[in-house]
């Protein structure tokens, strides 16, 4: 008689066992499982990513590799790149180096 009140308390839509198997499965599905619909969101994101890390890597890729081969093709492109790259100077020339505040920053962050 007891167990017949408890059973007759419960909503009539959670008696259902269909409802109530759907109700499991999706719970399962969303917060149980390995797999599930969170961790699939996250993966998703990140694929997302690394699918534009790589398309900027390949850009950069094509960039550097023109600039290689005009650096191995033209000897006054090679002396301008040694020259503001690595600061070369000829033996008569002052060099003067302006620096941005933001590369200022970083050159005083490294020192540090």
């Amino acid at each position: 008689m007891i167990r017949f009140k408890l059973i007759n308390k419960i909503p009539p839509v959670l008696r259902n066992k269909y409802l109530l198997t759907i109700l499991i499965f999706l719970i399962w599905l969303l917060l149980l499982d390995s797999n599930n619909l969170i961790a699939r969101y996250k993966e998703m994101r990140e694929l997302h990513r690394l699918k534009s890390d790589k398309e900027y890597y390949q850009k950069r890729i094509e960039i550097d590799k023109k600039k290689l081969q005009e650096l191995k093709t033209d000897d006054h492109n090679l002396e301008k790149f040694a020259r503001e790259q690595y600061r070369m100077k000829k033996p008569d020339e002052d060099l003067y180096i302006i620096l941005t505040p933001h590369e200022d920053r970083k050159i005083t962050r490294k020192n540090n």
